[in-house]
């Protein structure tokens, strides 16, 4: 079968997804339930559906006539971005996604850039015609314009346009919606633009890891590109790591996809893209090698953390009230499974047994980590994220990101003004059609925090995303935005009379019969400094009973605190308790004369 092995790349919310189950969907060998036929089946994890991002790479295999599309759905939001770059290793040419209205976005330049780099062709689709401020033509030249500025080549520059809609699954040469029957047009484009595999079946075994997986009875599961000869199921193989130092090992597995399933085969051959098993020490950017030839291809860079927390057992009055797994050893057991299968995470012991420093590429990719074991049935508690600095040449050097801000004109003043607080120096801006289009870098710790305060600032009409640029001097000192905190001074359940008495104080983040303890936080103060409350305080009854002294007061909603907005909130002496039921904030130290004491 003749193979073709692409990868799409895309801003966030580009449509991608979209894409890609249009084309699973009508290819020949997907058959699909007719009650799921509305549902995004690339996005198959409950936090993707949920949050409506890709957050892990998958794999899927179409079958198109007598051609075998190996079709790789890569991430776009920035922290997961590394998945990206791994992924141009795999693959032979690219479906640039562009959005008809936005038309190419930083992001897509930086994903566009390593495609090009890469030697790959591309494809552009112009996603979303049917919008009903869709501009195709202005999408098309400012992408051309992009290219010319990324330095591509004639070949390159010379790219196909299909146009399409995901979301009605059709696509065709022309932006008119009417002459679009299926995405049939993008299937002929890619086997007909994409180059043929170049391939030496004859020659010894050379692979190369780029994704891993977990099976429960499999274990490790690498996935990646057979560069040259066969993988067979049994066979001994030479594996490089990224030292240089070589183990054989046998492969107990060797599987293919079809659709988005993995099938076992006994044999795969060169050009193809397997997942493989019985290598237990495997990472990503190693070659699996013939045992008489273990020459090591190029490794793959990985991406450094530029965020970490402290993951912590839950020490709270309610340890183990809500949750399955509260235990160190249970929770130390649970960081390093997810070691196995996400290497831009790294795990450093404290000294002390239940305190590990957990570092990432960003608060979301902490932030998911921190979901997933909350909804597996763990209790943790978590610090506040902090940027991590490195020293070059005596320099202090700090991460920074590169930020696009889409918002209605009458929000640009301010939005500029919160950037350049936080350190955000201006590199473009644009005007049309009442939205402003701002273009910052800005060092990451100022990132930290700002994403609820730009949809409160926006009104929830602005859209944000950043990506990794790199280590540069240290900026200076950041202006603090600190916050006072209403803490609960005793234990009890929470109750109308001692609610209304505290919330007088500043914005309540509980309501009437809540369970609370001494120390934890239930609100925050109007200043900028912690207050002492009690929120299980009860009126007392009296034998004196007069209308005029009937209370009046109403209770106000009170501030929902999910996971992203209590990390958002807590300053360096709080910590977010987790718990399968509940998200809770809380004092480092319980006892208020604890507190007083360190603050002296």
């Amino acid at each position: 079968m003749k193979l073709r092995n692409i990868a799409i790349i895309a801003h966030v919310d580009h449509g991608k997804t979209t894409l890609v189950d249009a084309l699973l969907k009508q290819s020949d060998n997907f058959k699909i339930k007719t009650d799921a036929i509305n549902e995004l089946i690339m996005d198959s994890n409950e936090l993707e559906r949920e949050r409506g991002i890709t957050i892990f790479s998958k794999n899927a295999a179409i079958q198109y006539k007598d051609y075998k599309i190996n079709i790789v759905d890569t991430p776009g939001h920035a922290d997961f971005g590394g998945e990206v770059e791994r992924i141009m290793k795999m693959v032979d040419g690219v479906l640039l996604l562009v959005d008809a209205k936005e038309g190419p976005m930083p992001q897509t330049k930086f994903v566009l850039k390593k495609a090009l780099e890469a030697g790959h062709k591309a494809i552009l689709v112009i996603n979303k015609v049917d919008k009903p401020a869709a501009r195709p033509q202005w999408a098309l030249n400012q992408t051309f314009d992009l290219f010319v500025e990324l330095g591509a080549s004639d070949t390159q520059a010379n790219f196909p346009v299909i146009y399409a809609s995901g979301l009605q699954g059709v696509a065709g040469h022309s932006p008119d919606l009417t002459e679009m029957k299926s995405v049939e047009p993008l299937f002929e484009e890619i086997v007909s633009y994409i180059p043929t595999l170049d391939i030496d079946q004859e020659a010894k075994l050379k692979m190369l890891s780029v994704n891993l997986s977990y099976d429960n009875y499999k274990g490790k599961i690498a996935i990646g590109r057979i560069f040259s000869g066969a993988i067979k199921k049994g066979m001994q193989v030479a594996h490089i790591n990224r030292a240089g130092e070589v183990k054989k090992e046998q492969i107990t597995a060797v599987m293919l996809f079809s659709g988005l399933n993995r099938v076992e085969v006994d044999e795969a051959g060169a050009g193809d893209i397997v997942a493989i098993a019985g290598i237990p020490d495997i990472s990503i950017g190693e070659t699996i090698a013939d045992v008489n030839d273990p020459t090591p291809l190029p490794t793959i860079k990985i991406d450094e953390p530029t965020v970490k927390m402290t993951f912590g057992v839950n020490t709270s009055p309610f340890f183990g009230k809500e949750g399955q797994y509260t235990t160190s050893r249970m929770v130390r057991d649970r960081l390093n499974k997810e070691l196995e299968t996400d290497v831009a995470l790294q795990i450093t012991e404290t000294g002390a047994t239940d305190r590990w420093i957990v570092s990432g590429r960003g608060e979301l990719h902490l932030s998911i980590l921190i979901e997933k074991m909350r909804r597996e049935g763990y209790e943790i508690e978590v610090s506040k994220p902090q940027v991590i600095f490195k020293e070059v040449d005596g320099k202090k050097m700090e991460p920074m990101e590169a930020v696009s801000i889409q918002v209605p004109d009458a929000y640009a003043g301010t939005v500029i003004e919160m950037m350049g607080k936080r350190l955000g120096q201006m590199q473009d801006m644009r005007v049309d059609r009442g939205d402003t289009y701002l273009h910052f870098t800005i060092p990451t710790r100022g990132l930290i925090g700002i994403r609820n305060r730009f949809l409160t600032a926006t009104k929830g009409s602005g859209l944000m995303n950043s990506i990794f640029l790199g280590y540069e001097p240290f900026k200076g000192e950041l202006y603090a935005n600190p916050h006072g905190s209403l803490v609960a001074s005793e234990g009890g359940v929470s109750n109308f009379y001692g609610l209304i008495g505290a919330q007088g104080r500043g914005t309540l983040f509980i309501g009437d019969g809540i369970d609370v303890y001494a120390g934890m936080v239930v609100g925050q103060n109007s200043k900028d400094e912690d207050i002492v409350v009690n929120v299980c305080k009860a009126k007392h009854l009296t034998n004196f009973r007069a209308a005029q002294t009937r209370s009046v007061d109403a209770l106000n909603v009170p501030r929902d605190m999910s996971l992203e907005h209590s990390l958002d909130y807590i300053g360096e002496d709080e910590l977010v308790e987790v718990t399968p039921k509940n998200i809770r904030i809380r004092k480092m130290y319980l006892d208020a004369n604890e507190r007083k004491r360190l603050a002296r």
